[in-house]
């Protein structure tokens, strides 16, 4: 009898798992990630409809929950969640998938009743992924339709309001019950029909359950690990804030209510504990700012989703005042007083980023010049705190900014996001322009050189943007306020050459963060070149002795002709002038790198370094203020230096480490490129060999996955095909020296456009190329340069496929040139590539 039992345990553990694998196996090849919520909807094959459809199918799973226990009742409601997200269109009518949706409906609401299995952490969890999948696969209006509704959704809103209060235990899976509520409340205004959703009943309960907990979660012990605090944690916080705010949107007035009941005296406490003339409690404080932070969090995500339709009534942007004018007049109590002495406090850092996340967040809803002229809420910010337009705001923000970065000199994380900020403020459009109005921004700019070295470092970062991060990568991030107008051209040029010369005077103190700050000062500027190129020249040797990598990469920025801000009159020497120094500079360091072996960290000690003045070439050469030209016609060595050392560079990394590191293989085929572009002769005089080993490389690029580095290798390979064609298959004129090595090249290697083309054919034919119109510029280019070349391949490869294949091939191959001439024009391509996006459509019919 014992046996018997125990052999029936095992084999319902089998079916149960095999249930659950078929139930997740992916029939269409989508390659979801089935753990996450957004998995979508389960595309099982049709002839499972009348098992999906036959009710006991879904009681079985409902069954094996109530008689399993953990962990097989978990595989159960896996199952159900499964069969929950089953498509649509299995379903022979509506009245069948009501019927269905009615019993999973009857069979969650029982498991609530009873609470049975709910205790497991793992059942509950998988228990809200279930409810979850209710509004991401059902419409609120087919919802609606199942006669148990009203019962149901008051049983989950007291779920949740219960799951909320011990949020500690249940706080990952929260996040699908909250998902479903939000889902649930912005599908009300698409409802049609008088049936009452009853979400007016329910919502406000569960928004006032989320507010509470997050207040009262200060309160309780939290474990040793502090980096699991969701404040700690922005991914954390991401999926705790991410669905509450339409909830508090949906009845604005009645959670703002709430939010401003629960806030206020906990603010004027907070308030008081500033000027207290007794001595503060400290855990008192870390409490308070805890609780503090996670009403300004909850105040941010909000403002966060304003920018929804239904939320820019002005009823709303009223309440949306009320909200935030508690938060800045909090952000002028956290740096006075006795919290001006607690910055080094985890718990007051914690209070500035949340501070922080909600100018983000209101600077995206309310600060620009249409936000101002369309919006009520400054007018009741100005009855409130006096902040009666964006430009006031805007300069009260960058008073906190400033605050921050001189008081926070050693918290990075502080630092970065109020960097973060900063970035926004300055690069955005209109804010950029807005913050060169400020009076506080042009007073720093002007008295920058009278403050402390320590200070100055701050006020650099407030106009240029820089930032010298500890990070273990030693990252940065820049920006800089640019205004086209001369007289702020005129001041950002005094300012830039003062700090320039500042800076190089203190390489020899602090070489890496100095030159990182070089060359951020220039990095995303439209500034003048005329202001800064002899600071750098004088220096360039001097900084290269110090550090390579940074100037380096300051001379990529440098070089990088964005938003054509290298522009020269015709008369200047300027552009000529600076490849000559990029020149200087890339030879100086390959033929350092070159000379010495490299035994330790590869990448970082030769490969990282190449790979960045490969950038600088690339962008140099294809800056378009050159004329490289000159440099031949004057016997300048300029050019075929810089193309011979980077040559050797190249030639120096195997092909199988080019593809290893990322940085790399961008940096290697973005020259290539180039090189094929604008500079091909120079590649065409090559050795045979060298030559042979760079087109192996673009074929292997073309075979990547990368689409984008294939799209480069397909440019480069057009390049070459289209150079043969017309400088060979059908050139006139006297053979330049390029095409007769070319002509030698091919003569050594005469299957070359054979086995590029037959790629290319490959690549279109078998794969899921996302870049078929790059492909196709090479491919006619290929198939003109020898049209008996082009013939034998398609016998090739007709013959290479089985005989049910062969005539339907045949027949794409004939279509595939139809209306194409032997021409390389642009509507000859564009022919071309419409013929050969129905070529590969048919053959993969």
């Amino acid at each position: 009898m014992l046996h018997h039992h125990a052999v029936s345990g095992v084999l319902k553990e089998l079916t149960l798992s095999l249930a659950l694998k078929c139930l997740s196996f992916d029939f269409i090849g989508s390659s979801v990630d089935e753990s996450s919520e957004e998995f979508g909807t389960l595309q099982i094959p049709s002839s499972w409809k009348p098992v999906v459809q036959d009710p006991s199918t879904l009681q079985i799973f409902f069954d094996y929950y109530r008689i399993m226990g953990p962990p097989l009742s978990k595989e159960a409601l896996e199952c159900l969640v499964r069969l929950a997200s089953v498509r649509r269109s299995l379903f022979t009518d509506d009245p069948a998938r009501f019927q269905f949706l009615g019993h999973l409906m009857n069979g969650t609401k029982e498991i609530i009743q009873t609470g049975e299995g709910l205790a497991d952490h793992d059942n509950y969890h998988e228990f809200c992924r279930l409810l979850g999948r209710f509004k991401v696969n059902y419409q609120l209006s087919e919802l609606l339709s199942v006669e148990s509704y009203g019962e149901w959704i008051h049983l989950v809103a007291e779920f949740t309001t219960k799951s909320l209060q011990s949020w500690q235990w249940a706080s990952s899976s929260v996040y699908y019950l909250l998902g479903l509520w939000s889902r649930l409340v912005t599908s009300v205004p698409y409802l049609k029909g008088e049936t009452p959703s009853l979400l007016d009943e329910t919502v406000p309960k569960i928004t006032e359950g989320f507010i509470t907990s997050r207040f009262n979660s200060n309160q309780a012990d939290f474990p040793d690990d502090l980096s699991e605090d969701p404040l700690d944690n922005a991914e954390l916080l991401q999926d705790h804030l991410e669905f509450f705010p339409y909830l508090c949107r949906y009845q604005y007035e009645t959670s703002s209510l709430c939010i401003m009941k629960i806030m206020d005296p906990i603010l004027q406490v907070y308030t008081e504990r500033a000027s207290s003339p007794m001595p503060v409690d400290a855990n008192e404080l870390a409490v308070i700012e805890g609780q503090i932070s996670w009403i300004v969090h909850i105040i941010a995500a909000i403002l966060k989703v304003r920018q929804i339709t239904s939320c820019r009534t002005e009823s709303q942007e009223l309440i949306d005042a009320e909200l935030a004018a508690r938060v800045l007049q909090l952000s002028n109590v956290t740096d006075i007083g006795v919290h001006s002495q607690r910055y080094g406090e985890i718990s007051k850092q914690r209070l500035d980023r949340a501070i922080l996340t909600f100018f983000q967040n209101f600077r995206k809803s309310y600060v620009g010049d249409h936000a101002m002229h369309s919006s009520k809420l400054y007018l009741r910010l100005s009855e409130l705190l006096g902040l009666h337009d964006h430009l006031v705001l805007l300069n009260f923000i960058v008073g906190k900014i400033a605050m921050n970065l001189k008081h926070y000199p050693q918290c990075e994380d502080v630092i970065e996001h109020t960097l973060s900020l900063f970035l926004e403020l300055a690069s955005g459009y209109m804010t950029g322009k807005l913050l060169l109005k400020l009076d506080s921004i042009k007073f720093i700019i002007v008295n920058h050189t009278v403050t402390p070295y320590s200070y100055f470092a701050s006020v650099f970062v407030l106009y240029f943007g820089l930032v010298q991060r500890r990070e273990k990568k030693g990252r940065t991030q820049s920006c800089l306020l640019d205004d086209p107008g001369p007289a702020c051209t005129t001041l950002r040029c005094r300012v830039c050459v003062v700090v320039i010369n500042e800076i190089l005077a203190l390489l020899s103190c602090s070489p890496d963060n100095v030159m990182i700050g070089l060359i951020w000062n220039c990095s995303d500027a439209a500034f003048t070149f005329d202001a800064i190129a002899m600071s750098f020249y004088c220096s360039s040797l001097h900084g290269l002795r110090c550090v390579t990598t940074p100037l380096l990469k300051f001379m990529a920025e440098f070089v990088l002709n964005k938003a054509q801000r290298l522009s020269f009159d015709s008369s200047s020497p300027n552009g000529i002038l600076l490849f000559r120094e990029v020149s200087k500079l890339v030879v100086a360091y390959g033929s350092s790198i070159l000379s010495r072996p490299i035994n330790t960290d590869i990448y970082n000690n030769k490969y990282k370094g190449i790979w960045i003045s490969l950038i600088i070439l690339s962008r140099a050469l294809s800056g378009n203020y050159v004329n490289f030209g000159v440099f031949e016609l004057y016997g300048d060595r300029a050019l075929a230096d810089a193309l011979d050392v980077s040559l050797k560079m190249i030639l120096s990394i195997p092909l199988a480490d080019i593809f290893a590191y990322r940085k790399l293989t961008k940096a290697y085929f973005a020259f290539m490129e180039v090189l094929f572009s604008n500079h091909i002769s120079f590649i065409l005089n090559l050795d045979t060999n060298t030559f042979l080993n760079i087109i192996g490389s673009l074929e292997a690029g073309l075979k990547g996955l990368d689409t984008g580095i294939s799209s480069q290798c397909a440019s480069a390979v057009d390049n070459l095909a289209t150079f043969y064609f017309n400088h060979v298959t059908i050139g006139e004129v006297s053979a330049s020296p390029a095409s007769m090595n070319f002509t030698r090249h091919i003569a050594e290697c005469p299957n070359l456009f054979t086995e590029i083309l037959r790629t290319l054919f490959e690549i279109v034919l078998f794969e899921d190329c996302g870049n078929q119109w790059s492909l196709s510029r090479p491919m006619l280019s290929l198939i003109l340069i020898n049209e008996q070349m082009f013939a034998n391949l398609r016998i090739q490869m007709l013959a290479s496929q089985p005989m049910d294949q062969q005539q339907r091939l045949s027949l794409c191959f004939e279509k595939l040139m139809a209306d194409v001439t032997r021409s390389l024009d642009s509507k000859n391509r564009d022919k071309f590539t419409q013929n050969l996006t129905i070529f590969r459509r048919e053959f993969r019919v």
